[in-house]
């Protein structure tokens, strides 16, 4: 199975190291694999186009599930064999992998890294060999058989050293993005839940008559449906081709509090009806199925539309701000709220009523002229850094397919690849 045309000769994955699936733990024996666990358990819903390390994980197991799952060492290299299907990522942590991953391992004169971005290259190639119905698969002797560029190793490392460059530079990006959040987390916490704003000694607390309790004199408690209105989605396929404007669905805002506007595939629309669906800088949006709750906001100008599991929040008053709104939607006090409010057993929903159907507590004009100028600050930076992330990538995706064609020749250049 020929996938990539390249000078250097071919070879079948499964002739260079071992490929095999993840499991899913089930209990045996009324054990439980996931009580106390501390142990990331990887799955497909935690795959990321946006970086080459996957970190972070919803599920854990116990060590009685490691052992039944198989316990990886952290840089096991995993492709998607459903869902995100041919996603490739290198475990960041130690852990586990469900079985919608196939897990290569034991590298025979293969360089991982190599095999990681040339896999990279093969994702369109993996959704034509794909098989099923509902739900596209690829297996293990898909894998195996799908042949690749193969030069000497030391062509392999220094291809894959002059594209791990750009990755080391964007973890690098990801990791300050993800200070700045968490700073910015903070300061909402510090100011709106324990009323440590600046100045906060000399302001006399009042009582809210609300849940509230005590309040800063001359803040207000508001339900936050007269505040915004609400929309739901436009209902599509997305499609990777640049065919239409972006397609915001779930899955884009699920992972983090920015939106990587790199990864957002495209769609369909009419013309007379994309102005309704268009997005706009302070815009709000919510899922509304499947994750309900999350949050993103719109923080530049893009030709974007938003999905139908999505619901738009329009502020229509300056007593709060998109920044503002955005953290308290984050919060933990709001989120275990749509977690209670959620229904549905296999698959929770909430409707836009049930988003908006809390009450707000909107702080003094110059406290929030305050927060947003901070808050701002910091969102610059972070974006900042998003934007120099897409560009990186945008370069490294450029070189790709020419260093592993050959079409650039590194066999003379003088690279340390230690």
């Amino acid at each position: 199975m020929i996938s990539l045309q390249s000078k250097y000769p071919s070879e079948k994955i499964g002739n260079l190291c071992d490929v095999f699936r993840g499991s899913s733990p089930r209990p045996i024996n009324n054990q439980d694999y996931f009580v106390g666990g501390e142990i990331p358990w990887v799955k497909i819903a935690d795959a990321t186009a946006s970086g080459k390390y996957l970190y972070k994980t919803k599920q854990y197991v116990n060590e009685y599930g490691a052992s039944f799952s198989r316990y990886l060492p952290a840089g096991t290299l995993l492709v998607a064999a459903s869902g995100t299907l041919g996603y490739t990522q290198f475990l960041g942590v130690p852990g586990c992998a469900h079985d919608g991953w196939l897990i290569l391992d034991n590298f025979i004169n293969l360089d991982k890294d190599y095999l990681y971005y040339v896999l990279h290259l093969l994702q369109n190639f993996f959704y034509n060999a794909a098989y099923g119905a509902a739900i596209q698969n690829i297996n293990t002797n898909i894998l195996k058989n799908t042949e690749i560029p193969f030069p000497r190793y030391e062509i392999q490392k220094k291809i894959a050293c002059i594209l791990s460059n750009y990755d080391n530079l964007i973890e690098n990006n990801t990791r300050r993005i993800e200070i700045l959040e968490e700073m910015a987390q903070l300061i909402y916490r510090e100011w709106f839940v324990h009323y440590r704003f600046p100045g906060y000694e000399q302001v006399k607390m009042v009582d809210s008559g609300t849940e509230f309790g005590e309040i800063p004199e001359g803040w207000e408690v508001l339900p936050l449906s007269e505040l915004v209105e609400t929309q739901y989605g436009y209902t599509t396929s997305a499609q990777n081709e640049p065919i239409g404007p972006k397609f915001l669905r779930g899955m884009d805002i699920n992972k983090s509090s920015y939106i990587d506007w790199s990864s957002v595939p495209y769609c369909e629309i009419p013309d007379n009806v994309i102005d309704k669906f268009q997005l706009k800088i302070g815009d709000i949006v919510i899922i509304r199925m499947a994750d309900p709750g999350k949050v993103g906001i719109i923080e530049q100008e893009v030709n974007a539309i938003f999905a139908s599991y999505l619901v738009r929040l329009i502020i229509k008053t300056s007593r709060i701000s998109p920044y503002f709104l955005f953290y308290f939607l984050n919060d933990e006090k709001y989120q275990g709220y749509i977690t209670g409010a959620s229904t549905g057993t296999t698959r929770k929903s909430a409707s836009a009523g049930v988003l908006v159907g809390v009450d707000i507590l909107c702080p003094s004009t110059k406290i929030m002229d305050e927060y947003n100028a901070q808050i701002s600050s910091l969102r610059d930076l972070m974006n900042n850094l998003i934007m120099q992330n897409n560009n990186l990538r945008t370069t490294r995706d450029l070189l790709l397919p020419k260093l592993i064609s050959g079409e650039i020749d590194v066999s003379d250049l003088d690279i340390e690849t230690a």
